[in-house]
């Protein structure tokens, strides 16, 4: 079988993501470690925790509020903007350069990270203008983006969505899994497993328990 057709034949698995959120980089690197395991390939999209909450800003913490006024909507333009400008492709390479340095370094969502996680994977430095645009150019592409996830999954939920087809082939969206540390190997295997079992069951739609634990990075 050819390379062309061993790729047709994977499981297209969309990923919407905002990189500011550590949780969804957690169940990224999670996914990617499917991909190692099972017949799946990930396919990246955008959504916005600022657009996700700007109609409900007064119901929350103000530390929040600041998070999402000060940090959010930076590297989420920059990726808009590389995405419209070169292609879909380079989501995943810019999401892993941008997630390693803000979550797994500690260096956080800034000007400099941005700068240097576009310099890692060959886009142009001027991106960076985007950062700070206000009159976003592309703002109409990233809410159409965050649109296309969240409907597919409801209002109540947050970064990350995945969609994949269901056994009538239509897709399945689900929010998360919420988890931590990142599993390896068969772990990440077996979680994949039973998340798509639970997903697929008609009615279905929560499992939940108090987070005890903040992200582990520490295997990432």
């Amino acid at each position: 079988m050819s390379e062309t057709s061993n790729a047709a034949a994977k499981t297209p698995v969309d990923f919407w993501f905002d990189p500011l959120c550590p949780w969804a980089w957690m169940t990224s690197r999670w996914v990617l470690e499917v991909e190692k395991v099972r017949d799946i390939e990930v396919r990246w999209h955008i959504m916005s925790l600022a657009v996700l909450n700007e109609d409900k800003l007064d119901q929350l913490p103000e530390e929040y509020r600041d998070m999402l006024a000060t940090k959010a909507w930076k590297p989420i333009r920059v990726v808009t903007a590389a995405w419209q400008k070169h292609g879909a492709d380079v989501l995943g390479p810019l999401y892993t350069a941008l997630g390693t340095r803000f979550h797994n370094q500690g260096e956080g969502p800034t000007v400099e990270a941005i700068a240097a996680a576009l310099d890692e994977v060959g886009l142009p430095a001027d991106l960076i203008d985007y950062a700070d645009q206000e009159d976003f150019e592309f703002d109409a592409e990233l809410r159409a983006s965050h649109k296309e996830g969240i409907e597919k999954v409801g209002q109540e939920v947050g970064t990350p969505v995945i969609a994949v087809p269901g056994p009538d082939g239509e897709q399945i969206a689900f929010f998360g899994p919420v988890v931590t540390p990142a599993p390896k190997g068969e772990d990440a295997a077996r979680l994949w497993d039973g998340t798509l079992a639970v997903a697929s069951v008609p009615g279905f739609y929560e499992i939940k328990r108090t987070r005890t634990k903040g992200p582990d990075f520490s295997n990432l």
